[in-house]
């Protein structure tokens, strides 16, 4: 019996230790339709389209526009923050972001920072007109560049979980913002974004529960990229049935941060907390088949997550607990039961309430309240304050002295969400308390009358207007001072109206303001924005306040306000009384010359018919012939216009 053949391939990888692909057989991955099994983000500063440009240099403010594209709802606000650049908010900056009404949590030091977007702002903020609705990119940076006359960076994201937003402008920039594709906006952009693309198999053979999650760094020839830090947590019902697989280049270090207890399989080098030295990893297969193959000779038969994403520095990673649960069989409908924190858990996920200096607001999207169910209505502690709903939302909003709303702690205001719950003709009630942050900052709002109920981002030439600044500051509210309030336009000098609490300049009269309430402080005063006979109406002017400590802290607040003149309508601004004289006389004077021009023609086709008699001699058919052409022509001075 001569000597039995052994397979090439598999003895080579035995004494390589490593697997041999073909255990991945029968294992296509699959993207995740379901809740995926984990939530994984990564820090990056490359977009999917963007560009910069040194057009705004030139203008009054540097202009950055965000256009943010979603895969899916997501369950959380888009933190954004911006910070200064070399400047230290010396140049007033504009931020346009358009998320598709995504709620959104806006922060910078400069207080002159302009904000235009569609978001939901957490906390809210004075109102500024939203950017108009596009269709287009080109849509969006055609209004940009016309409103503000220059645009200094563009940026599209997709699926963003963070943003930090550097200002300052670049000299060296392209003269125009051209976008492009995988655009590299390290300069002012990082970006944290959620990955959608969560692919997962199991062997068909698979008798054990035991799951891998794999994530394979995909790095670039050129990326610089040597190290990544790894935030990992995971439900504590996950040990020792779970790995985790971590494929990079053989020179990269994770540096990992884990709050769970969960089997590790690292390629390269990484550092634990409790290390101080960096441990050695293993090689691992830079190929899709070769990590699944690795894993089910681990004996981790199903891929719970197969994650490909590019080199990053900073990526989160959170595996959720998917138990399967057998349900027995029985004659009788399967009742589920929910947990009992469950509203509080999805409450204080979403955190829904926003608040100011005077109101309270909550805005639920009613899909996200999918997984509790049955929630019928949702009323604050005074249930006579119930919530307003449509298709799509929950909508509440109310004073902080109303709703049973309490203002005992420093800088917040405290209530309950009560929500309805009906079950099977049950009706139950379910209370979740929270606490909305009340910003420590400057409010500055409009208004048509003197009534102050109505805010408006309208300011009407040669109209009286109301304005009120307020702010909350529970230390000493009586040590605040409304230093000045300016009224900034293009091409018109700047107006001085209050200064020190007092009036300046013509038509500007302080107002008393309501007594100062658990640490808010409000100031009011009216003035008229007079533009002479024409004088340039500019598009929108800024009001732009400033109130202080005696120790020289100083808060400042922009608002931005659209101009209206209502004696002349906006299509025809900057025609005088003599220019539209001038198109009166143009006009009658072609009304009379068409008369003159139809009156000569009809003069000179009806007599002819009348001088040329017919020949009494003619025969018969030709008089019969030439009376029907004559009588054809002749006509009323009406036909003969109608003819002309």
């Amino acid at each position: 019996m001569g000597p039995r053949s052994v397979p090439l391939l598999p003895l080579l990888l035995a004494l390589l230790g490593r697997p041999d692909p073909g255990r991945a057989e029968g294992c296509d991955l699959q993207p995740v339709t379901a809740e995926p099994p984990i939530t994984l983000s990564y820090a990056t500063s490359t977009v999917p389209r963007g560009c910069v440009s040194n057009s705004s240099m030139g203008t009054d403010h540097e202009v950055h526009v965000l256009s943010v594209k979603w895969s899916k709802v997501s369950p959380a606000p888009l933190t954004v923050t911006v910070t200064p650049g070399a400047g230290a908010c010396s140049r007033p900056a504009v931020l346009i972001l358009l998320c598709s009404r995504c709620f959104a949590n806006i922060t910078s030091p400069c207080s002159n920072l302009i904000i235009r977007t569609d978001a939901l702002l957490i906390p809210d903020r004075a109102p500024n007109p939203e950017p108009p609705i596009v269709s287009s990119e080109e849509q969006l940076l055609a209004w940009a560049l016309a409103t503000y006359g220059g645009i200094t960076s563009y940026s599209e994201l997709q699926d963003p979980r963070r943003l930090q937003l550097h200002l300052g402008e670049d000299a060296h920039s392209p003269p125009e913002c051209t976008p492009q594709e995988n655009f590299n906006a390290v300069l002012h952009l990082e970006a944290e974004v959620l990955f959608h693309g969560v692919k997962s198999c199991s062997r068909g053979d698979a008798q054990s529960t035991r799951a891998a999650h794999i994530i394979h760094l995909q790095s670039e020839p050129s990326s610089s990229i040597t190290g990544v830090n790894l935030s990992l947590s995971c439900s504590q019902n996950s040990a020792g049935n779970q790995i985790l697989i971590l494929q990079s280049k053989a020179n990269f270090t994770w540096f990992l941060s884990a709050e769970c207890n969960i089997q590790l399989l690292v390629s390269g080098s990484y550092k634990m907390p409790l290390f101080s030295m960096l441990i050695p990893g293993n090689p691992l297969p830079d190929t899709e088949q070769g990590l699944i193959a690795e894993a089910f000779e681990k004996n981790y038969s199903v891929i719970a997550s197969y994650s490909a994403i590019p080199a990053s520095t900073h990526i989160s990673l959170q595996i959720h607990e998917h138990e399967t649960v057998e349900t027995p069989v029985s004659t009788t409908p399967g009742v589920i039961t929910q947990p009992p924190d469950l509203p509080h858990q999805v409450l204080r996920t979403l955190k829904p309430w926003k608040c100011t200096d005077e109101t309270m607001e909550i805005v639920i999207i009613r899909s996200y309240l999918e997984p509790i169910k049955d929630v019928v209505n949702i009323t604050l502690r005074d249930i006579r304050c119930q919530a307003e709903k449509n298709a799509t939302h929950f909508m509440l909003k109310s004073p902080l002295s109303h709703c049973g709303t309490s203002l005992e702690g420093r800088g917040y205001a405290n209530n309950e969400l009560i929500l309805s719950l009906a079950k099977d003709a049950v009706l139950r009630s379910v209370r979740v308390g929270f606490q909305c942050e009340i910003p420590r900052e400057l409010f500055l709002r409009l208004f048509p009358t003197a009534d102050f109920k109505a805010p408006q981002t309208e300011l009407e030439i040669n109209k009286e207007a109301f304005v009120q600044a307020s702010m909350r500051w529970m230390d000493h509210p009586a040590d605040l001072q409304l230093k000045e309030c300016w009224l900034v336009a293009s091409e018109r000098e700047p107006v001085l109206l209050v200064q020190g609490g007092e009036a300046r300049g013509a038509g500007v009269a302080v107002l008393d303001g309501p007594p100062s309430s658990h640490g808010r402080k409000v100031w009011r005063f009216r003035f008229t924005y007079i533009v002479p006979e024409g004088g340039h109406i500019p598009f929108s002017a800024f009001l732009r306040c400033k109130a202080g400590l005696q120790n020289d802290t100083i808060f400042e607040k922009v608002l931005e306000v659209r101009v209206k003149d209502a004696w002349r309508p906006l299509n025809y601004r900057g025609l005088g009384l003599g220019a539209v004289l001038g198109i009166t006389f143009g006009a009658f004077l072609i009304g009379a010359l068409l008369t003159a021009v139809l009156w000569y023609i009809y003069s000179h086709t009806r007599p002819i018919s009348k001088l040329q008699p017919v020949s009494s001699t003619a025969p018969a058919s030709e008089s019969s012939s030439t009376n029907h052409s004559i009588g054809s022509t002749q006509s009323t001075p009406c036909s003969t216009s109608s003819m002309a």
